[in-house]
């Protein structure tokens, strides 16, 4: 693939007036010193022709040998002149061309380089990113052409900052100036330390005081890159503690139920997804990409059924005893999980990302949002509306809503009164499933998986006002934006404890939540 890249990129070097790959060239970049070999190697990447580009690829893939002061490209176990492609008998003492760190380093900034001409925007965006830590004025003709050939805005500016880091090693001090000021407008981390690295040599008093001015903008601009990134850290966290409370907020907000299986009715939408992507890979992996739309509503319906059979089964003889609910749901966690376990294995199990979830968008310098995770906060935002609609404007909402405010009213009313429990029951435990289908695409799947997020859905809950959709969203977004922030001054560990802290304050001044509960049902 990257020999293709190179031979497309031919044309162009050609139309430039590219020399052809010499011998002496060869032997530069193949025998000798390290030092000796990596300056060959800047000059003949400084005007490469597509020769010169597949020998660099050779050496960089230590296809090449050499015996006395002849060269060997190798392919499939032949040997081939790098000048004519000719077909060449290798010696039985013909040696590797071994390359240390250093070299591999010269190599992989020389490919950089030959890939600016790409006409992908992506493979140029990388090899930017590539070249940007460098300081090689050797390769400045080559980057100066690139730029001048650049034609996406962003990449343009990408490669101006790239020539300013070169003129910043520069002996010419109106040349390390002026990169000192282009500098100023960088928000790439690698500008901070390639202006930090330049500060310890610099001796002039005037450039010193200009890298020390671009620093200080450099570090401005990486701050609030900083702050965006855990903003949206704390939206990403609180999307997913909103995916797993809310139905939490049906089973103990509306029916009072203390589930402690829960976290194990997430575990079980997780392993359903992890269940179709196995399908899919066996019997249809020409779809792989769109397995997780099909295990969406696989996760739901497995958890709904599990928390319907739960509900049958044991937690219609407990309510109005919520300590009981407590117990008994505590105990068939422990039992769900060593289900998983007898099934599955004890060990956590890879839940691939499709394609169109990998990667992410670069939004600054130093803030990247990763697709999986941009994709949770939609699903959350989809979950949130598609309950609120449910509960709100359906006939099962309304027969939920009447059943938890008047119970008895209701059944005189005629409704079903068990058959209500049993369905709103299901509702909040699929909704679980939906949490465990989202979770599979950020972190482990294992038996464990529910544990870590059981007591944050129930302080989300609480938080918000037992029974209050809306509360719920406050309260999940607020605490994943505040944690995210107390990390960074305190840390994982003391940044959980400070929020528990806040919340029991909360909760001593407040007991109802942000969101009191208003009319009769206020009263029960």
């Amino acid at each position: 693939m990257m020999i293709r890249t190179f031979l497309l990129s031919a044309t162009f070097f050609i139309a430039a007036g590219a020399h052809a790959l010499s011998a002496d060239e060869v032997k530069g970049m193949a025998l000798g010193e390290t030092e000796a070999r990596a300056e060959a190697l800047n000059k003949a990447a400084a005007n490469p022709d597509d020769k010169t580009a597949a020998f660099i690829q050779a050496l960089a893939d230590d296809a090449v040998k050499t015996a006395g002061d002849q060269v060997f490209v190798m392919k499939d176990d032949k040997g081939y002149d790098p000048i004519t492609g000719a077909e060449l008998t290798v010696p039985a003492d013909a040696e590797d061309v071994i390359n240390n760190n250093m070299m591999r380093g010269e190599l992989d900034n020389a490919l950089a380089a030959l890939k600016l001409f790409s006409k992908d925007d992506k493979v140029r965006a990388d090899a930017i990113k590539t070249l940007a830590s460098g300081s090689d004025e050797a390769r400045l003709p080559l980057i100066e052409k690139a730029w001048a050939a650049e034609t996406v805005p962003a990449l343009k500016n990408q490669l101006e900052m790239v020539r300013a880091t070169i003129f910043l090693g520069s002996t010419d001090k109106a040349k390390r100036l002026e990169a000192a000021a282009r500098l100023s407008g960088s928000n790439n981390p690698i500008s901070k330390t390639v202006l930090i690295a330049r500060l310890a040599e610099e001796d002039d008093a005037e450039v010193k005081s200009a890298l020390q001015a671009s620093l200080r903008k450099v570090e401005s601009a990486l701050a609030w890159g900083d702050k965006l990134g855990a903003v949206f850290s704390g939206i990403s966290l609180g999307s997913i503690l909103l995916l797993v409370a809310l139905g939490l907020a049906i089973t103990y907000g509306l029916m009072g139920v203390i589930n402690m299986a829960h976290g194990e009715l997430m575990m079980i939408g997780a392993y359903a997804t992890y269940v179709v992507q196995g399908l899919f890979q066996k019997y249809l992996p020409g779809l792989f990409d769109w397995y997780l739309l099909a295990a969406v509503p696989v996760a739901f319906l497995a958890s709904a059924l599990m928390g319907a059979a739960l509900e049958r089964g044991v937690i219609r003889f407990l309510y109005g005893r919520p300590l009981e609910t407590l117990l008994a749901t505590w105990g068939i966690s422990l039992m769900l999980q060593q289900l998983v376990r007898s099934i599955f294995g004890a060990q956590n199990v890879g839940v691939e990302n499709p394609v169109w979830m990998s990667g992410g968008v670069q939004v600054l310098g130093n803030l990247s949002l990763p697709y999986n995770r941009l994709v949770i906060i939609g699903f959350a935002i989809a979950v949130l509306l598609g309950m609120a609609w449910l509960i709100s404007r359906t006939r099962l909402g309304l027969f939920v809503r009447g059943v938890t405010q008047n119970r008895p009213i209701a059944s005189c009313m005629g409704v079903n009164t068990a058959r209500v429990d049993t369905y709103a029951f299901a509702l909040g435990s699929g909704i679980a499933g939906l949490a465990g289908c989202a979770l599979s695409q950020v972190g482990n799947v294992g038996p464990d998986l529910g544990q870590g997020y059981i007591v944050d859905a129930f302080m989300v809950v609480v938080l918000g006002g037992v029974g209050q959709l809306a509360g719920t969203v406050y309260a999940a977004m607020g605490l994943g934006v505040l944690n995210k922030f107390l990390e960074g001054w305190t840390g994982a560990v003391l940044a959980k404890i400070a929020v528990l802290v806040l919340i029991i304050i909360f909760i001593q001044k407040r007991p109802q939540g942000i969101f009191a509960m208003k009319g009769r049902s206020a009263e029960a």
